[in-house]
């Protein structure tokens, strides 16, 4: 077991034209500019990219963009999960990954399974998967924790598990998981007001929302504190701080848009249910925006 999936990875959104369809020429952009500005890699078809309100169609269509776009520049890891383990197991079996460093994919939602559910789900997943394999505990979305005892039973049974994406927003849990994982298995942080501490204490980085928007900051923390450089590292994860908290405060992905919309990246469009950013929460980013540029 050896996780190469290191530093600074990025849950690309999904942006959309005022119609609701893919803007395929603004998704090209993000990923150009996150090359240009740092980013270790990409993954696509995760929560923020709005996966459960894109179609099977759209999804091959913005892998072929991303793909397209990238030209085997990064490696780029692709999105597939959900609670019907049959399901799972027929995108795995369908979908061509020659072109995919590993998948991400989600802990069972909405089911609420035990952990032996958990377990069994995922060595399905494992047994069908061709490329290695991230695991992703979001507890705050899926209403069911995927305990560490879970995942370190999955991670030392399975040679191509080989990290977890943790997202639950729990120190202590990471923990956990960085006292007692097995030699090379990958602990990366989903919660990007926590992954300085957790890089520092010995994870491998991040799947970042905020990274995508500013990525040449965010990678540069992120690598600093991968190296162990706590204080150059606190000081950037300082000057991010009020702007991570902010793109969280109503919904993902409507503040990470409205980030990237101030950039002239693409629009604040997202598909119902979700809805864009208030006036108010535009406001604040515009002002952190203003300020952070003239640092």
């Amino acid at each position: 077991m050896n996780n190469p999936f290191k530093g600074t990875g990025i849950a690309i959104v999904t942006p959309f034209n005022s119609d609701l369809t893919i803007d395929h020429k603004a998704l090209a952009a993000i990923v150009e500019y996150n090359i240009e500005k740092g980013t270790n890699y990409i993954v696509i078809s995760g929560t923020t990219g709005e996966s459960v309100t894109v179609t099977k169609a759209e999804k091959k269509d913005i892998i072929k963009t991303i793909s397209d776009t990238n030209k085997g520049r990064l490696p780029l890891v692709l999105g597939i999960g959900g609670n019907n383990t049959a399901a799972v197991l027929e995108e795995i079996k369908t979908t061509d990954l020659s072109g995919f460093a590993g998948i991400l994919s989600v802990s069972p939602y909405y089911s609420k399974p035990t952990q032996e559910g958990i377990y069994q789900h995922f060595k399905a997943v494992s047994e069908a998967s061709p490329v290695p394999i991230i695991l992703y505990n979001v507890p705050g979305r899926t209403a069911s924790n995927m305990t560490p005892e879970t995942t370190l039973r999955l991670a030392k049974d399975f040679d191509n598990i080989v990290a977890v994406k943790e997202a639950g927003n729990n120190m202590s849990q990471y923990l956990h998981l960085l006292r007692d994982k097995p030699e090379g298995f990958g602990i990366i942080s989903g919660d990007d007001d926590l992954v300085l501490g957790v890089t520092l204490a010995g994870g491998d980085g991040v799947i970042s929302v905020i990274g995508q928007a500013l990525p040449e900051d965010f990678s540069k923390m992120i690598s600093l504190g991968m190296k162990g450089h706590a204080k150059e590292a606190y000081k950037i994860h300082f000057k991010l701080m009020e702007i991570t908290s902010l793109i969280f405060s109503e919904n993902n992905p409507a503040g990470i848009k409205a980030v990237l919309e101030n950039l002239n990246l693409c629009n604040d469009s997202v598909r119902l249910p979700l809805v864009p950013a208030t006036k108010v929460l535009k406001q604040k980013i515009d002002n952190f925006l203003k300020a952070y540029n003239k640092r």
